[in-house]
């Protein structure tokens, strides 16, 4: 980008030199002369202005798209973590819900194998 600015910015020096050097050349009165200069630097001016802010208005342009994209993406990536975040959490709560219930029914299990054993040791002992 610099390097196209630098070639316009010398050919538009290049042709302002030349166009004032056949001006000054030209067979004209010192008057007009010195208004078709002013005119055609003005022109070049006008022209190099319209140029700069042309550009400037394109990189502005494409800096504001970048951002846009960068913003879209990174919210994109933020939302996706607060799912699959969600997604663990929820996973890891049914984990343990299910081990919670594995270890009531083990427990439950353990419970009644002693209540039966004391019974047979009750029945057992009352019956020698």
């Amino acid at each position: 980008m610099k390097d196209q600015a630098k070639i316009i910015a010398a050919l538009l020096v290049g042709a302002a030199a030349g166009a004032a050097l056949g001006l000054l050349l030209a067979p004209e009165k010192g008057g007009e002369l010195r208004e078709d200069i002013a005119d055609y630097i003005n022109d070049l001016v006008d022209t190099a202005k319209n140029k700069a802010q042309s550009t400037a208005s394109n990189i502005r342009e494409y800096g504001s798209s970048a951002i846009d994209k960068a913003k879209s993406k990174f919210s994109g990536t933020v939302s996706d973590l607060y799912d699959r975040a969600e997604d663990a959490a929820d996973a890891a709560k049914s984990k343990a819900k299910d081990v919670a219930d594995h270890a009531k029914d083990l427990g439950e299990d353990a419970k009644a194998k002693v209540k039966s054993t004391a019974n047979d040791w009750n029945d057992s002992v009352q019956g020698a």
